[in-house]
């Protein structure tokens, strides 16, 4: 029998995935999504934190409650031009994230054997990714060129090869187009948050 979302009892029909945002519990791990896109990881003795600016006030009750889903306590602040900057406290649980994502020189890059899944895509969805029609947008630390590539490969990997944009072209970002491949994206991150627009979260066609 093939197993349903209990959020979804009108879709007997609809699979969960291996790989989607439904098929584990949350975890500190989930957090590598966040840092696939524009989140910054710092270290200070044997703690971390992270930190994520963000462009809408939608993405700020999302991913808060995100991170308390995974026992993360985090606060946010306007900046000076306009966004929102999400910041967890320093934690000796974020540690091992920062150990795997910062190279000797505190420079920014996936630990070999990085991957992705629904609960890290949908967090990166959360914090930078918007609707770009026909296809997706799925926004990148604009100094993380070191990340871009294995970011790149580790989508390719879950069914979602995309386009890199460079600044010129509205990035740095990947685009995801095809009805396929979008519908996947969808099924991946679970159902849209409440406070999220319909316009910017990704939905099966």
């Amino acid at each position: 029998m093939p197993l349903t979302s209990p959020n979804r009892p009108t879709d007997p029909v609809r699979q969960l995935s291996l790989f989607g945002a439904e098929a584990a519990d949350p975890s500190v791990a989930d957090l590598a999504g966040l840092l696939a896109g524009p989140g910054e990881v710092s270290r200070m003795g044997g703690t971390a934190r992270l930190s994520v600016v963000l462009d809408s006030a939608w993405r700020v009750h999302v991913l808060v409650a995100e991170l308390g889903r995974r026992g993360v306590a985090a606060t946010w602040e306007a900046t000076a031009d306009g966004r929102h900057l999400v910041r967890t406290s320093y934690a000796s649980t974020l540690a091992p994230l920062a150990l795997a994502w910062l190279a000797a020189e505190d420079v920014k890059r996936p630990p070999a054997g990085f991957h992705l899944n629904g609960r890290r895509l949908r967090l990166w969805v959360a914090a930078a990714g918007a609707a770009d029609p026909p296809g997706f947008l799925l926004r990148l630390g604009a100094t993380d060129e070191r990340c871009w590539g294995p970011v790149g490969a580790a989508l390719a990997a879950v069914g979602l090869p995309a386009v890199l944009l460079d600044a010129q072209a509205g990035g740095p970002a990947y685009r995801i187009t095809g009805r396929r491949r979008l519908a996947r994206l969808a099924d991946l991150i679970g159902d849209r948050p409440p406070t999220a627009p319909a316009a910017d979260w990704p939905a099966a066609p």
